[in-house]
């Protein structure tokens, strides 16, 4: 009779055992944040690989720390905000980090017809959104045509070590693709300490790799354009993606009944008047992605879809039709749209 519970309770303790070995233990992913670029950063990752948390942590401050410094316009000793001071046509020597990022804004102008334009600054500062204050008053057409012949992408070169001002007041401004450069810097130090699992999100923008420890994909909400409440306009899995949102429902100012956007066409030199309230883009770069959503979303509707279904581009454009949003969607859109639900 001993024998016979002595055999139970070992046969208990090794299916015990057996259950334990066998049932997979769900880790949760490291969670680290912090303040940069004016806004919060979001990291997450899984763990036991690369080093601590503590270190990790440190390495990506580091790292955005440096991003600041080099391209902020509200840092008046950061390269840019020195390169912007320099009132000579004399080449300015620069980082390779602001020579990349200068580099894609120039070739995303060219795409985007001259649309993204990160010259664009003085009429950002004119109408009251960048690091200027607010305006008294709406600027005259006579003040915004005079504000406008001191930008355009053609007024700037850029060579593999500086760059030029064709005309000595130009004022760079990289705020429509600095944030989007962060999250792949960011990614690409996970990448190089071993991680192929991560999400990075800084100020909304996010570039995602891999699956969460629990093996379930990276599931990212993209907000519905609304300005009084927050809501989900749709679900997304991107796979190993960026993805960047650009819309004018929540940074505006109303003057006598008239919205104005901060988002500037630099074509008229005025904030954004049609009906595109909103346009979302995956790209594998979250600075193209950046710059991509900016530009399509000033361009307005038919131009957007025009660009973005000749370069193939995976984009949603929301507008504001008849007192409702009406979703427009390219390239592979849909797909990631129809991951989120399997």
């Amino acid at each position: 009779m001993a024998k016979s519970k002595l055999l139970i309770i070992l046969l208990i303790v090794v299916c015990a055992i057996i259950y334990f070995v066998q049932k997979p233990i769900t880790a949760e992913d490291i969670h680290l944040s912090g303040a940069t670029m004016g806004t919060t950063y979001n990291v997450k990752y899984h763990p036991d690989i690369g080093p601590s948390a503590a270190e990790t942590q440190r390495q990506i401050d580091a790292l955005l720390v440096r991003v600041n410094k080099l391209m902020s316009t509200y840092d008046p000793t950061s390269e840019l905000s020195l390169f912007n001071a320099h009132q000579s046509s004399e080449p300015f020597a620069l980082s390779s980090e602001t020579i990349f990022v200068l580099k894609e804004a120039q070739r995303l102008g060219e795409l985007s017809e001259g649309v993204l334009d990160v010259t664009v600054g003085p009429l950002v500062n004119l109408w009251g959104f960048g690091p200027q204050a607010r305006p008294d008053k709406v600027p005259s057409e006579q003040t915004v045509e005079q504000i406008k012949l001191q930008t355009g992408l053609d007024k700037l070169m850029v060579s593999n070590d500086s760059a030029t001002k064709l005309i000595p007041n130009l004022y760079v401004d990289l705020s429509t693709i600095a944030k989007g450069y962060g999250v792949d810097v960011v990614a690409e130090l996970l990448a190089s300490l071993g991680h192929t699992d991560y999400l990075v999100e800084i100020g909304g923008e996010m570039r995602v790799a891999g699956v969460k420890s629990s093996g379930q994909p990276w599931r990212i909400a993209v907000e519905k354009p609304v300005s009084n409440e927050r809501a989900v306009q749709t679900i997304l899995t991107i796979g190993n993606n960026a993805v960047a949102t650009s819309g004018d429902y929540r940074n505006y100012f109303e003057e006598n009944g008239v919205r104005y956007s901060h988002l500037i066409d630099p074509r008229s030199g005025m904030p954004i008047q049609h009906n595109l309230v909103a346009v979302t883009v995956i790209h594998p770069s979250s600075m193209t992605a950046d710059g991509l959503a900016t530009a399509l979303n000033v361009m307005g509707k038919d131009d957007a879809l025009r660009i973005a279904q000749q370069y193939d581009l995976d984009v949603m454009l929301i507008t504001r039709e008849n007192n409702t949003f009406k979703a427009y969607t390219t390239g592979r859109f849909d797909q990631f749209v129809n991951a989120a639900k399997q």
